[in-house]
């Protein structure tokens, strides 16, 4: 296993069968962004756009997210890595069935592994009923430091929330303020953000 690279992970998941999303998907999305990232976002899995392109966070919730990150000055270019719950789009964007994270979870777990994040944001309840917890609640738990696996989580709402319900803006940003704090105190002290 000490040989696996995100490259091979990514090259696994095109061709991947593990659960019946195979058989509907266009393109599975494996995830991108900067291989050693400090930071790392996980959202529930890839929507229209996203099995269009291939690349996961890619359509409108995707656009918004970037911008969340650039104000908080982080890039997939420059020190994030996404990924998703799911590697392919569940029929109508319903939400993945337990079998189908099931069926993935290995695989994000390897990405986890290799990419060696100290946070991660986990995007809507998806997001952390897979990885951290089935019966989470993300409307209690946003907001809230975790720690798993020795690594800082921090849970907030998926952006295609935001879009639905803007109110939701304010209470992401206040999350994403903490994250930067939480960042500058284990990765980076100079790290360099517009909001303060």
């Amino acid at each position: 296993m000490a040989d696996i690279t995100l490259d091979k992970i990514a090259e696994y998941v095109k061709i991947c069968k593990r659960c019946g999303l195979s058989a509907t998907r266009t393109h599975a999305v494996p995830g991108e962004g900067f291989p050693t990232a400090k930071l790392m976002c996980i959202g529930e899995g890839p929507g229209f756009h996203e099995d269009q392109q291939g690349r996961p966070f890619v359509g409108e919730s995707g656009h918004l997210l970037d911008k969340i990150l650039a104000v908080s000055g982080f890039s997939r270019q420059t020190n994030t890595f996404i990924a998703n719950i799911v590697k392919c789009r569940p029929p109508s964007n319903r939400d993945p069935l337990p079998e189908e994270r099931q069926a993935c979870l290995p695989l994000l777990l390897k990405q986890i592994e290799i990419v060696n994040p100290t946070i991660i944001v986990l995007l809507g309840a998806t997001a952390l009923k897979g990885l951290i917890d089935p019966e989470a609640r993300i409307t209690r738990l946003r907001g809230k430091w975790m720690e798993w696996q020795g690594r800082m989580v921090m849970p907030t709402y998926h952006p295609s929330a935001l879009l639905r319900n803007p109110e939701l803006k304010r209470p992401v940003w206040e999350d994403f303020k903490l994250v930067i704090d939480k960042y500058r105190e284990l990765v980076d002290p100079n790290h360099h953000s517009d909001y303060h």
